[in-house]
C-alpha cells in the first residue's frame, strides 16, 4: 500500500530533505509520500494559549485536505491535531481510506465540548498509536471507543551523538522539560542535599517558587545546549507532578536522557513504568514525596559504580526499544495488518493492477 504521511513537522520549505519514520519500515510492501504543512506553525514553547489557536487548525485542515486528496491508499497521522483534521475531512468528503494516528496525546482528558469534538473527529480513526500503556483505556473511555483500536508503542528518538563526558571537577544535577514537572520537590531535595544542579525549563515551570541557591536555571537555551547538559551531569531527574485528567508527560526527555546512557531519576507517574525498569535502567520515585527524591538523589550521587550500571543498561535499552529502526518495525506491523483487513476501492485496485 502506499501511504501519505502528514505531520505537522513537515515544511514545504523543506520537504526535499525531511523524513520521519518511513526509512525505518523495512521490506517493500509499503510506499510513503511526505505531505508537507503549506504554511509555518508557532513553535509549541513560544504558545500563549495551551489551546490550539483557529489559525493552526486551518493550517492543519489544509494539510489534511492535501493527504486526502493524494494518490495514496491511506493515510499516517502525528500528533492528534492532525488526526481530528483528517478525521473531519474524511467525513465532509465521504472518504473511507484507513487512517493511523501515530504519537496520538492529547495532553489532558476531562469531559465537555472538547471531548464531543474529539468523538466527532476521530471516530473513523483506524487505529491509535499511544506511547503509554494506560493511554489505552483513558482515550478509549474518552472517544468512546473500542479498546482494540488502541496500541501502545514505545516513544522513539533517533540515536544521539555522544560529544561530552560528565564533568567531575564541579559536578552536577541535570534536570530538562517543563510540562507538568514538580521542581518543588526536586528543588527541597537539592537544597536539603546542598547539590548544584542545572533546570532547563520555561519560566512558567518555576513561576512564583523560590529558587535556591544551589539551583541555577539558563532560560532559552537550545536543544544542543540542553543535550551537552544531559551528558556532563553527574545525573538526570525528571521530576513530575501528577494531575488530574494528565495522560503523559516525561517521555521524550527520559527517552533521550536513555539514549545518551546517563543515569536517570524519574517520578513513577505517566507511565514512567512503561520505560524505566526500576534499578536497572534507571530509578523511579514516588510522586509529591521529599524523601523518596531526597533518598534517591543522595543514594546515586555516591554511588558511581550504579550510577554507570544504570547508564549502561539505560542506553542499551533505549537502542533496543525506543529508537526508530524498533519504531519502524512497529509500523511496518500495523500497516501491514490494517492492508490484509481494508480491501482497497476499486479505483485503487486497479491501480495496482496496472
Amino acid at each position: 500500500m502506499k501511504w501519505a504521511i502528514a505531520a505537522p513537522f513537515l515544511d514545504i520549505d523543506n520537504i526535499d530533505t525531511a523524513n520521519w519514520l518511513e526509512p525505518f519500515v523495512p521490506g517493500g510492501d509499503h510506499t510513503f509520500q511526505l505531505i508537507p504543512r503549506q504554511k509555518p506553525l508557532p513553535k509549541w514553547h513560544d504558545r500563549k494559549s495551551k489551546f490550539t489557536p483557529i489559525d493552526d487548525w486551518l493550517v492543519y485542515m489544509r494539510q489534511a485536505a492535501d493527504a486526502l486528496s493524494s494518490d495514496a491508499d491511506g493515510v499516517i497521522t502525528v500528533f492528534p491535531q492532525v488526526a481530528s483534521a483528517v478525521g473531519l475531512q474524511q467525513k465532509l468528503r465521504f472518504s473511507h481510506k484507513p487512517v493511523v494516528a501515530w504519537l496520538f496525546n492529547v495532553g489532558t482528558c476531562k469531559p465537555g465540548l472538547r471531548q464531543k469534538l474529539a468523538q466527532i473527529s476521530l471516530s473513523q480513526i483506524d487505529y491509535f498509536v499511544v506511547h503509554t500503556r494506560k493511554e489505552i483505556e483513558i482515550y478509549s473511555q474518552w472517544l468512546g471507543l473500542p479498546v482494540d483500536r488502541f496500541e501502545f508503542v514505545p516513544y522513539q528518538v533517533p540515536d544521539i551523538a555522544i560529544d561530552y563526558e560528565e564533568d567531575r571537577q564541579t559536578p552536577f544535577i541535570a534536570s530538562l522539560g517543563s510540562a507538568h514537572r514538580d521542581f518543588l520537590t526536586l528543588f527541597n531535595a537539592v537544597q536539603a542535599l546542598n547539590i548544584k544542579t542545572v533546570v532547563a525549563t520555561g519560566k512558567t515551570a518555576v513561576e512564583g517558587m523560590t529558587i535556591p541557591q544551589q539551583v541555577e536555571l539558563p532560560f532559552g537555551i537550545s536543544k544542543a545546549e540542553c543535550l551537552r547538559l544531559a551528558q556532563q551531569a553527574r545525573l538526570n531527574i525528571v521530576p513530575l507532578q501528577p494531575k488530574e485528567g494528565v495522560t503523559a508527560a516525561g517521555q521524550v526527555t527520559l527517552v533521550e536522557s536513555m539514549m545518551m546512557g546517563r543515569p536517570l531519576i524519574v517520578t513513577n507517574v505517566y507511565g514512567a513504568e512503561d520505560y524505566i525498569i526500576h534499578g536497572e535502567t534507571g530509578w523511579l520515585v514516588e510522586p509529591n514525596s521529599l524523601e523518596s527524591m531526597t533518598e534517591a538523589i543522595d543514594l546515586l550521587w555516591h554511588d558511581e559504580a550504579l550510577r554507570q550500571r544504570l547508564g549502561k543498561n539505560a542506553r542499551a535499552h533505549a537502542l533496543e526499544h525506543f529508537s526508530d529502526p524498533c519504531a519502524g518495525r512497529h509500523l511496518e506491523r500495523i500497516l501491514t495488518q490494517i492492508s490484509q483487513t481494508r480491501k482497497p476501492s476499486a479505483a485503487t485496485a486497479l491501480q495496482w493492477a496496472e
